[in-house]
């Protein structure tokens, strides 16, 4: 690899650049929005729920205010509710098992897959009791779990599976998108996501007519027709500004995600002879879309703090396990509760990515990497 020079900082995700490509489709979207006068639930809205829909191949999309709403409705459209149990896993973004606490159930945590860091399929049994009601599978950092092991398991005990998939729009298992196998699939549009809006946004989805009727009306405060009410409910909306660009985006998704793919493909090339660093592994059957490209090594840290001196952003996807956070401390879970996921926590580094990554970029991180580790 040549020796390069790179002086301009190197940012975990460049949504500048992002915006720039599609500057012309996106600012027209916005001009339309503001010129129509009609800024909530509008044809944006149900436009791009019907698009959504047809790329996922699933019967209902229904949007609504960001991806931790999407989760909390699937809750409650599933009548989830105090002393409930939900298995999920404790590696994962909060809003996961937050959800669950919302509509006050009870998380139940799971450990994780070492190569993959999606759930253990092997380990869910265990822990099902006559309380639990559902399983919250991760299709986490862009690559989908085991989804038919897990189906296999909820339908022997007659559990409800919702899949998050706020990291993995696109991906796909046995040539089937994540998001239509479960009861209920959940969006985050979170800017930084394979398909984000230019602010918060989210999405349910389902096969299932009369899940998606009562969603549809949970999100506008448990109504369907004004001033009737037929659930406690929510505010929880996506607007017709952020429907308008997911619209513009959804056309560009299956490219954005091949970059991502090629991308991942080069940093593996350019890792492979640093024993030292593990990196991701892509399993059998699986569409991984690569909303991270997230290594492992020992002294995790170290690079960290020095790619960061070099100008070069990288996150550590999650640094405190769900199960050991404050705030589910009243769970009494306590360390080595959950060893591989507490494992992956001091192990892995999530490298600059995005769909605008060049291979030059690509090499300066890795160049720099080399200086540190080798």
């Amino acid at each position: 690899m040549t020796k390069t020079t790179y002086k301009e900082r190197v940012p975990i995700v460049d949504l500048s650049t992002h915006y720039k490509l599609i500057k012309d489709e996106i600012d027209e979207a916005i001009s339309e929005v503001l010129s129509s006068g009609h800024y909530i639930l509008g044809k944006n809205v149900s436009s791009f729920e019907q698009e959504l829909a047809s790329y996922l191949n699933v019967k209902n999309v229904i949007s609504c205010a960001n991806g931790t709403d999407a989760i909390v409705l699937a809750l409650k459209a599933l009548d989830i509710k105090t002393d409930d149990e939900v298995i999920t896993v404790s590696h994962s973004f909060f809003a996961t098992s937050e959800a669950i606490a919302l509509v006050g159930a009870k998380p139940i945590f799971v450990d994780v897959l070492e190569n993959d860091f999606n759930i253990d399929p092997l380990k869910i049994e265990s822990l099902i009791t006559k309380k639990t009601k559902a399983i919250i599978p991760v299709h986490l950092y862009g690559q989908p779990c085991e989804i038919e092991k897990i189906l296999e398991i909820a339908k022997k005990y007659n559990l409800f599976v919702i899949e998050d998939c706020a990291q993995a729009i696109g991906a796909k298992y046995k040539d089937k998108s994540v998001g239509t196998f479960g009861d209920i699939g959940t969006f985050s549009f979170f800017p930084t996501k394979n398909l984000g809006a230019f602010g918060d946004g989210g999405a349910v989805t389902t096969n299932n007519n009369n899940i998606a009727e009562k969603i549809k009306k949970l999100r506008v405060h448990g109504s369907s027709k004004r001033y009737e009410h037929e659930y406690i409910g929510f505010n929880s909306r996506l607007d017709e500004i952020q429907a308008a660009i997911l619209r513009v985006g959804l056309k560009h998704l299956n490219e954005w995600n091949l970059k991502r793919q090629e991308a991942a493909k080069y940093y593996t090339s350019l890792l492979k002879d640093i024993s030292e660093i593990v990196t991701p592994t892509i399993k059998p059957n699986c569409n991984h879309v690569f909303h991270q490209y997230t290594i492992k090594l020992k002294n995790r840290t170290h690079l960290h703090e020095k790619l960061k001196e070099n100008n070069i952003e990288t996150i550590i996807y999650y640094p405190i396990p769900i199960h050991l956070q404050k705030a589910f401390s009243y769970l009494g879970y306590k360390e080595d509760s959950l060893p591989i996921t507490e494992k992956l926590c001091t192990e892995i580094l999530s490298l600059p990515m995005y769909p605008e990554i060049t291979r030059d970029i690509q090499e300066y991180v890795i160049e720099k990497v080399k200086e540190v580790v080798t």
